[in-house]
C-alpha cells in the first residue's frame, strides 16, 4: 500500500553496552536495528545511548533511557527498537513496566534477539503472555511472604522489630527529663527519634517492677 495509507513509523532506537560487555559496541546492536527499520519501512527519528552503564540502574543512573521514555512521553515515536530485552532491563518486572509505559502512548516495542514486536498480532499475545507471567510472578511471592508470616505465628515469633529494654526506655525518659531533645536523645542513645518520640508521649510505659524509684 501507499505511504500516503500508512505512513511510515517514527522509531527510537536503544542501545546499551555495560563494562561487562566484552567485545559488545553500540555499533553491533545499531546495525540490526537498522536493518530492521528500513526493512519494515520505519523512519529512525532518534537514537538513545546508554555506555558503560549496567542494566541494574534505574532510569535515574541511565540518561539515553531517561531520554527515550520522555520522548515516548511527548509522543515522538510509534516505536521503540532495542537490540535485546536485557538491553533494557535485568527482569520481567523492568520490561513489564517499560511495556506498560509503551502501551498507555500507544506506542509498540521491537526487540530483535527476541523477535518481539508488539506492532503484529503475534507480538501483541506474547506482550499478553508476559503480562501474565508477571502476575504469575508477583502472585508466587506474595504467597511465599504471607506463608512465612504464618509459619512464624505458628511458632509463636514476634513480628516486627522487637521491643525496647526496660533499662533504655528509662535513659530515654531520663534524658527528655533532662532537657534533651528529640534528635539528640536518639543520637546519645543511638535509637530512632521516632521511638524517643513514642517514649515521650507515654506511648511505651515501664512496667512497675522496671520503674525508677
Amino acid at each position: 500500500m501507499s505511504s500516503n495509507t500508512h505512513p511510515a513509523k517514527r522509531a527510537a532506537l536503544y542501545v546499551r553496552i555495560s563494562t561487562a560487555d566484552r567485545g559488545q559496541t553500540v555499533e553491533n546492536q545499531l546495525l540490526p536495528l537498522q536493518e530492521a527499520a528500513a526493512r519494515l519501512g520505519w523512519t529512525i527519528v532518534a537514537v538513545h545511548r546508554d555506555e558503560g552503564i549496567s542494566g541494574a540502574r534505574g532510569r535515574d543512573k541511565r540518561p539515553g533511557l531517561d531520554a527515550m521514555l520522555k520522548g515516548v512521553t511527548r509522543g515522538e515515536y510509534d516505536v521503540v527498537a532495542a537490540w535485546s530485552v536485557c538491553r533494557l532491563g535485568r527482569s520481567l518486572p523492568d520490561l513489564l513496566g517499560l511495556l506498560g509505559e509503551l502501551q498507555a502512548k500507544g506506542v509498540d516495542l521491537f526487540l530483535h534477539q527476541q523477535a518481539l514486536d508488539t506492532g503484529t498480532p503475534a507480538g501483541r499475545m506474547l506482550f499478553g503472555m508476559l503480562g501474565l507471567f508477571g502476575e504469575f510472578e508477583r502472585a508466587m511471592i506474595r504467597d511465599r511472604v504471607m506463608a512465612g508470616l504464618d509459619r512464624a505465628r505458628s511458632s509463636n515469633k514476634r513480628l516486627g522489630r522487637p521491643p525496647l529494654p526496660p533499662i533504655r526506655i528509662e535513659r530515654i525518659r531520663q534524658a527528655i527529663a533532662d532537657g534533651r531533645g528529640v534528635r539528640e536523645t536518639a543520637r546519645l542513645l543511638k535509637v530512632s527519634a521516632a521511638k524517643v518520640v513514642e517514649v515521650r508521649r507515654g506511648m511505651l510505659p515501664l512496667p512497675a517492677s522496671q520503674a525508677s524509684t
